[in-house]
Parts: C-alpha cells; sequence; structure tokens
C-alpha cells in the first residue's frame, strides 16, 4: 500500500509539473512579436516621453520591438478603450497616467470601468506639478497667493491643459483645501495655456517643472510651490504646497498596464523587466531630467496606486462638481 502511495504521489506531482509547463513557456517566450503601446495622448507630452523610454528600455531588454502607438481623442478613454478591448495577450499595453482616475468619475458613461478591466502591470514614475503665477500677481508666497485671491473671488483666471487632466485637478484640490474662488479656464494643452499666461490673461496654473522651469528662470513666471508631498532636489528654494495646506498632494504619475485577464506570468516578466529598467543610472537619469522619480514596485503595488487615485480624484471631481466638455 506504502509504494501503491508513493507512486500515486509521484505521479500527481509529475501532473502538476506538467500543467505548469505551458504557462512557464509562454512566460520564458513572451514576446515573440512586436507588442503596441497605446499612449491616450499626443505626442510630445510627458506620457508619450516615458511611453517612448520605457519601450525603447523593453525592445532592448526582450529582443522584440515594443512599438509606441498615439491615440488621443475623448479626454484619453479612446486609447484607455482600445486597449480594455484588445486580446489579453500582452501584445497591446497601456502607457497609464493619472487622467483616467478622473475620468473614472468625470463621465457618467464609460464603455469600462478602469479599476476591473485593466491589469496593473508596473509603475515606472511620478512627477508633481509647479504652481505659477504671473509677475503680475502681487504674491510670493502661497498664504499671500491665498490672500489674493479671497480679495479677487471670481476675478483670478486658472488655466489647465483641459477638463480633467493634471494640473486642472491639482488647481481643484487647491481651490477646495485653500477656500477660494479661481475661475477655471481650459485649453487644448499647455501649450496653447502658456501663450496666453505669459501674455498675463491667466494669472495662476499648475504645470510640470520641465516646461515651467525656461519662464522661471527667464523670469517671466513665478513658481510659489510643488505639488508634491518633498521640495525638488534641485529646486530646493521652493517650498511644497502642503508646507502652507497641511495634507494637500498632487502628481501627475505614469505606468504600464493591460486588458484584464492578462496571464499572470506575462504581467510578473513585464513588471520584472520594467523595474530593472527603470533602476538603471541612465534611465533613472532621463526620468529625473523630467522632473520625476522612478517608482518601483509590484503590479499589486500598482494596482492599489490606481484603486486609491481612483477614489481620490473621484472626490474631488464630485466635491468641485467638474463637467466633462
Amino acid at each position: 500500500m506504502q509504494l501503491a502511495r508513493r507512486a500515486f504521489l509521484h505521479l500527481a506531482a509529475g501532473a502538476t509539473a506538467l500543467s505548469a509547463m505551458p504557462c512557464i513557456a509562454r512566460a520564458q517566450a513572451y514576446p515573440t512579436r512586436p507588442v503596441k503601446l497605446i499612449v491616450s495622448s499626443a505626442a510630445g507630452g510627458p506620457t508619450d516621453i516615458l511611453a517612448r523610454l520605457t519601450a525603447q528600455s523593453l525592445s532592448e531588454r526582450l529582443g522584440q520591438q515594443f512599438v509606441v502607438e498615439n491615440r488621443p481623442g475623448a479626454s484619453g478613454n479612446i486609447g484607455a478603450e482600445a486597449v480594455v478591448r484588445s486580446p489579453p495577450d500582452g501584445y497591446t499595453l497601456l502607457m497609464i497616467d493619472a487622467t483616467p482616475t478622473v475620468n473614472a468619475t468625470l463621465y457618467d458613461k464609460l464603455n469600462f470601468d478602469l479599476t476591473h478591466d485593466i491589469a496593473a502591470v508596473a509603475a515606472v514614475a511620478q512627477q508633481p506639478q509647479m504652481m505659477l503665477v504671473n509677475p503680475a500677481v502681487s504674491a510670493n508666497t502661497v498664504s499671500e497667493f491665498i490672500a489674493f485671491a479671497k480679495a479677487n473671488a471670481g476675478k483670478v483666471n486658472m488655466a489647465s491643459a483641459g477638463i480633467g487632466t493634471p494640473p486642472h485637478i491639482a488647481g481643484e484640490l487647491f481651490k477646495l483645501m485653500a477656500g477660494v474662488d479661481l475661475l477655471h479656464v481650459p485649453y487644448r494643452g499647455t501649450g496653447a495655456a502658456y501663450a496666453d499666461f505669459l501674455g498675463g490673461r491667466v494669472q495662476v496654473a499648475f504645470f510640470g517643472p520641465v516646461s515651467a522651469m525656461e519662464h522661471v528662470r527667464s523670469g517671466k513666471l513665478r513658481a510659489l510651490a510643488v505639488t508634491g508631498t518633498k521640495r525638488l532636489g534641485d529646486l530646493p528654494d521652493i517650498p511644497t504646497v502642503a508646507e502652507f495646506l497641511p495634507g494637500y498632494e498632487a502628481y501627475s504619475w505614469f505606468g504600464v498596464a493591460a486588458p484584464k485577464s492578462t496571464p499572470s506570468e506575462i504581467v510578473l516578466k513585464l513588471n520584472q523587466e520594467i523595474n530593472a529598467a527603470i533602476a538603471d543610472p541612465k534611465m533613472k537619469s532621463r526620468i529625473a531630467e523630467l522632473g520625476a522619480t522612478t517608482l518601483p514596485g509590484s503590479p499589486a503595488d500598482f494596482g492599489k496606486h490606481i484603486a486609491a487615485e481612483t477614489e481620490k480624484w473621484g472626490k474631488v471631481v464630485k466635491a468641485a462638481n467638474i463637467k466633462p466638455q
């Protein structure tokens, strides 16, 4: 009887190993053809730049082309839905940023559920915004700006790159926490917004440090604060908004996601390669040039981050009564 039992256990163990072999082989073989990395915005922005850096690194590491494909439109919903509807085989990925977590509440009728219809793969980086004012504004600190805004309630224009974009929601969170009434003026991208901002037609905006610093150094704009929890390493004299409004925090962040039901072994392989890529000194340096920091972690870590951001910005959208264009 003992021999029979031993033989049975041996056969069972062998069967288990055989059943796992296709998954292992699939992960080892992936990718066997080019992979599309969808960007839900136009070329040239931070999401696009980080997607191209990530794609280049993955192409080099995995020996297959990772090709960036821009599918802008509908505030990023077109690109996100294209990935959600793609086969869950690891060959169509999404370079996700903060925008879809806002859209989840901003739009009443989306054809997908962000937190249920995608598989979080890996975070890549996060980037704070900078709180900027036109030099005509008589404020040199966040506290002085709050006083200025309250004295000019409803008359201070706040530019953004569009409804639901990181500059917009960073500004809306500021309005709620500071108790100020700013008039939101949405533009089609930061380029158009900067034209009016520099021309004095808007007074305040929350834009990324890379595009902002050129104008700050030239004296055309004044930086009052950064929206992250820490001061920027190369700009230690610029405080955080949280130093004036405790608890304030707003980041743009970027990562890779896949359609729901993508095999876990492929997700894990991509996660390991992306974490290795962002640990590379060259990649780290390039990300730092964008005013961003790397975000290593597991797929579960990134999934929790997406869920937390969706909940956080959902509350802001509702409290500020933000409506889509």
